[in-house]
């Protein structure tokens, strides 16, 4: 978004100016993320998690290539090339747990900040092409990390593969012929691996040339904030830096902390322990399930267990399974109030904190557990709310509700009426 009262970037020296003159990269850099890029002046530390996922990103990239140098995609030396890792390469034990670790807290900061985005209708205009490009850059992380899970080639990796790989079958006509064609074969072996490692090394910076785009995107609007009011003049903005690269600092330093604690003191945590077992194709798991990312979507695709009408339970799984993400799409239309930020929709709020969250809590725990009751009927009941909250409940609510009055401007909403924000502001260059 162009901004009259945005500082414009001056070439301290000639170096700098020749640079700026010839490949301005300074000057974007400079507008993207430095002091010529204004910023609503109340973004809280729930602003933070876009920063931190860009920040996973690049340690799942870096940990991967060195990873990538020493890993064999080859079912009868995969394990073991593994394990060689984990021993007898320098370091490559904390390369690994970094990579492993690092997918987890990746997914964690993105559904923190997909659920911020939707407690504040990001997804609201004129901010939509920012919300579509997350929902494909959760889609992108999915699938590569289903392939990630898949090389390490341990028990849960091999039975993963055949399972989650074996859902295509239940797609009419063509499902058999992708089923094969995703595997090079009628079940995950050498051609699975060759396949699932070099679309896992590529898929990341598919990934970092979206998230360029998206960054792209959020810069023509500008950012949102927790009022959901647009900025309205200069002094509801501050520069990004230093005081969004101070705050966003510290949250990295946090999320680091957390992070290392993990990696060093409990690396294994978040992982499954039949993954360190080797890959046998004749000893079935006695409970065969994903990273623990995908537990919401494998519980809704367990919920299914009679075939409806004419379509096989198996197929009606699956294709809820992927509804439930492709529904995000469609949230900027499907959200219907004028009113953007959940502070001022009380009926919405209730249903977000009440009824959303749980459900995708109790999902999460359901996607974990054993395929019995009564496991089955609460992710029937917890997958009927999920579908009823983004297609009933939030156009109806949208609808019928009577949003709390809205602040006046962000500067009102931080420092009170606007006559005080605005004493606020003329006293500013006094108390300089």
């Amino acid at each position: 978004m162009s901004f009259p009262w945005a500082r414009q970037y001056q070439p301290s020296n000639g170096l700098m100016r020749y640079f700026d003159e010839k490949l301005p990269l300074p000057r974007l850099v400079y507008n993207a993320v430095g002091a010529g890029y204004p910023v609503p002046r109340n973004l809280g530390y729930m602003w933070n998690f876009g920063v931190l996922a860009g920040f996973f990103l690049v340690v799942q990239i870096v940990t991967g290539i060195v990873l990538a140098m020493h890993y064999a995609s080859n079912a009868q030396v995969a394990f073991a090339s593994t394990e060689f890792i984990m021993r007898d390469v320098n370091w490559g034990w904390m390369m690994r747990y970094l990579h492993a670790n690092g997918a987890s807290f990746f997914f964690i900061v993105v559904y923190i900040h997909i659920f911020r985005g939707l407690f504040y209708s990001s997804y609201k205009a004129p901010r939509e092409m920012i919300w579509l490009l997350g929902v494909v850059i959760f889609l992108l992380m999915m699938a590569t990390a289903f392939m990630g899970y898949v090389l390490p080639w341990g028990q849960m990796s091999f039975w993963g593969a055949k399972v989650i790989t074996g859902l295509f079958g239940a797609i009419p006509v063509v499902g058999e012929p992708i089923q094969v064609w995703l595997l090079g074969g009628y079940a995950p072996d050498n051609a699975a691996l060759n396949r699932f490692f070099s679309l896992h090394f590529l898929l990341p910076f598919v990934i970092a040339g979206v998230v360029i785009l998206h960054i792209w995107a959020l810069h023509i609007p500008g950012s949102s904030n927790p009022t959901g009011v647009e900025v309205k003049s200069e002094s509801d903005t501050v520069p990004f830096h230093p005081y969004y690269t101070a705050k966003d600092g510290f949250g990295l330093g946090v999320a680091l902390l957390v992070f290392c604690l993990l990696t060093f003191f409990s690396p294994n945590l978040l992982g499954h322990p039949d993954n360190y077992i080797e890959a046998n194709p004749l000893s079935t798991p006695a409970l065969i399930v994903p990273e623990w990312y995908f537990y919401p979507f494998y519980a809704i695709l367990r919920a299914f267990t009679a075939d409806f009408f004419l379509v096989p339970a198996k197929l009606m799984g699956v294709l809820a399974m992927f509804a439930s993400i492709l529904v995000w799409f469609f949230l900027p239309w499907l959200d219907r109030s004028p009113v953007r930020s959940g502070h001022y929709r009380p009926l919405f709020r209730k249903f977000f904190w009440f009824g959303l969250i749980p459900c995708m809590a109790l999902l999460f725990y359901l996607g974990g557990a054993h395929a019995e009751e009564p496991y089955i009927m609460l992710s029937q009941i917890a997958t009927a709310y999920y579908f009823l909250h983004f297609l009933v409940i939030l156009p109806i609510v949208s609808t019928i509700e009577r949003p709390e009055p809205l602040p006046t401007s962000i500067t009102a909403a931080v420092l009170g009426s606007d006559r005080e924000a605005a004493k606020g502001e003329a006293a500013e260059p006094v108390a300089a």
